[in-house]
């Protein structure tokens, strides 16, 4: 059985950092992209970052490009996201998922992802 357990999310003030992090347990971890979305009230899910099996490719959103960082320790099963100059606006529930994907293609699209964890809240104060 497949587990994504995420950790790290908090209350942090506008200008902050924080780390993400993402355990997986029950798949080849190597074997697949691994993604960041996230969910803020009242809203739909949206796609943050992403990265490939072995970290030779991200993508990122607009909204947080030069500010979120994708990278992946494939010995240690986790994926982790590291979040600076956080605003008030990346207040969200963060959700990491993985897909299945060979190469250097780095998945973005929501429906290309068949795991999901549980999610950890990222709040911001201003």
């Amino acid at each position: 059985q497949v587990h994504l357990v995420e950790s790290g999310g908090g209350l942090v003030q506008a200008g902050g950092s924080l780390r993400l992090s993402c355990a997986a347990s029950g798949l080849t971890f190597s074997r697949y992209a691994m993604g960041w979305f996230r969910q803020a009230p009242g809203k739909e899910r949206e796609f943050v970052a992403a990265i490939n099996w072995n970290g030779g490719r991200t993508a990122n959103s607009d909204s947080v490009k030069g500010r979120f960082t994708i990278t992946r320790v494939n010995a240690k099963n986790t994926v982790y996201l590291q979040m600076n100059s956080l605003k008030p606006e990346d207040t969200a529930v963060y959700y990491c998922a993985a897909a299945g994907s060979k190469g250097s293609r780095v998945p973005v699209m929501e429906y290309e992802y068949g795991y999901w964890g549980q999610g950890t809240q990222v709040t911001v104060s201003s």
